[in-house]
């Protein structure tokens, strides 16, 4: 009896003890999977891009139907079937991002692909973010030294703003970009690259350069190569710029390259279309707009409040045939603050970099210069400009007068004044010496084909014998009276010296 009462006792306890615990989880199932898209039904209230779980390969819900939920597979399908089960994992795609990611070659969900040893996250950034508000904002007036003269010069570039660099294919888009990223040493700005739809081979060639220079000490790479899915191109310059945004918040400056957007629309557009949203012009979806300016939108000067940092977009569209007037040229040219043209005819002519200064612009202007380039380059777009409509004027013409005959002369030394060797930046201070020579003249006794050899020597001069001057011009960004007396002074007396 006393067994008896022991084991009953023993029961009502466990009874009384016992805690029953619920764990809900959305479930659902996969109707069909192929080329890198599922469909998947029995996903109650699922979130327009959260993240799924394919038994251990991730998915974005894209498209939230009535009966099913089209999702993009971040990964191999190979590994899926019909009939499997998904998970909603409750969050929205997010990227790990801390400190270390700097100098790092990483994927589209942020993680390592150099072979080095993993990241340590201790931050995760939403992929998909709502871009700064007007009032969160600050005017774009803080300069982004390219290192190029043509760009610099020309078309500046200002810390907070969007300025597209467009061109049909091997016109050097990305040499631009990759000098961008070379000149920004020793300035304090943290870069990424997004390398979407690149070819693995040339991405290593890229970081190769960028290590020998080492500026891969301030650089992080985000690579969907060319043989990865769709879906991982389709989320890279999202990515990228999540990455870019943990340094903003911080207060930091950054460069963000995506090479190429061209490339994106294309992977968006295959995944649309496997998602069997309707296609509109070229077989584009309806939201392809959307696409883009969302992503750019986030690039921003934000005030103090804020934090204070920046992030500058340079995004390349490849363009085929030279035509500007395309889809998506048209849509990204309307979104940015300005855009690089190149030319393929003046690239195959010698003239690199390859800048059509007539069809290129930045929306920003004089604003984003310092006082030196301003000072000295204020009339170069407008003689540049007109060098070139009496270039065309003087083939037909046989007499011309002294006057247009110096301003086409004065021309061809500025065209090729803006050449430029590949990796191979200048400092603004250094710009600012060269413009000035040009002009004021100092280069109508030359021949235009010692311009470059001028260039060199010239700079070779003022680094050892015009230091003090070239460090004024540094220090005080300006080309001031007593400055200009020096450069004067000292270009005289170069020219003196220098065997024509």
């Amino acid at each position: 009896m006393t067994k008896k009462a022991d084991i009953i006792t023993a029961l009502r306890e466990q009874i009384s003890a016992f805690k029953a615990e619920a764990h809900v989880e959305n479930v659902g199932s996969v109707l069909a999977v192929a080329d890198g898209v599922a469909r998947v039904e029995g996903l109650q209230n699922v979130k327009a891009q959260e993240m799924l779980d394919f038994n251990g390969v991730m998915g974005i819900a894209l498209n939230l139907e009535e009966e099913q939920v089209g999702a993009i597979i971040l990964g191999l399908t190979s590994t899926i079937k019909e009939g499997d089960t998904v998970r909603a994992t409750g969050r929205i795609l997010s990227i790990a991002v801390s400190d270390d990611i700097v100098g790092r070659v990483v994927d589209a969900l942020g993680n390592p692909v150099d072979g080095r040893a993993a990241l340590t996250a201790t931050t995760q950034m939403p992929i998909e973010k709502v871009a700064p508000g007007v009032m969160t904002r600050k005017s774009v007036s803080v300069p982004l030294q390219t290192g190029i003269k043509a760009i610099d010069a020309l078309i500046p570039i200002g810390r907070g703003q969007r300025e597209l660099i467009i061109g049909d294919r091997q016109t050097g888009k990305t040499a631009i970009a990759i000098d961008t990223i070379l000149n920004q040493k020793g300035l304090g700005v943290k870069c990424v690259y997004v390398a979407i739809g690149q070819k693995a081979s040339k991405v290593a060639s890229i970081k190769a350069r960028l290590e020998k220079a080492g500026a891969m000490e301030y650089t992080t790479i985000v690579l969907a190569g060319a043989s990865d899915p769709a879906s991982m191109l389709y989320v890279a310059p999202y990515a990228g710029c999540a990455i870019a945004e943990y340094f903003m918040a911080k207060g930091e400056d950054v460069l963000i390259v995506f090479d190429d957007l061209s490339k994106h629309a294309w992977a968006y557009r295959e995944i649309s279309l496997l998602l069997r949203r309707p296609p509109g012009r070229e077989a584009y979806p309806g939201d392809v707009f959307y696409l883009h300016s969302r992503l750019l939108e986030r690039s921003a000067r934000v005030n103090e409040e804020h934090g204070g940092g920046s992030i500058t977009a340079l995004p390349i569209i490849e363009t085929q045939g030279g035509d500007v007037a395309a889809y998506i040229p048209t849509n990204v040219i309307s979104i940015t603050d300005g855009q690089i043209y190149l030319e393929s005819d003046l690239f195959y002519r010698g003239q690199r970099p390859a800048l059509n200064v007539g069809l290129s612009v930045s929306r920003v202007g004089s604003a984003a210069q310092t006082k030196a380039m301003k000072n000295v380059a204020k009339t170069l777009k407008v003689d540049l400009a007109q060098y070139r409509e009496l270039e065309a004027f003087a083939q037909f013409a046989t007499d011309l007068d002294d006057a247009t005959k110096k301003q086409i002369e004065r021309g061809r030394r500025a065209m090729e004044l803006m050449k430029q060797k590949q990796y191979s930046p200048l400092p603004f201070f250094e710009q600012a010496v060269v413009i000035f020579a040009l002009n004021n003249g100092y280069l109508d006794g030359i021949a235009v084909t010692d311009v470059l050899r001028f260039e060199d020597e010239v700079l070779a001069y003022m680094r050892s014998t015009g230091e003090k001057t070239l460090k004024a011009i540094e220090s005080s960004k300006d080309v001031t009276a007593e400055t200009k007396t020096e450069l004067e002074t000292h270009l005289t007396n170069f020219l003196s010296i220098f065997v024509k």
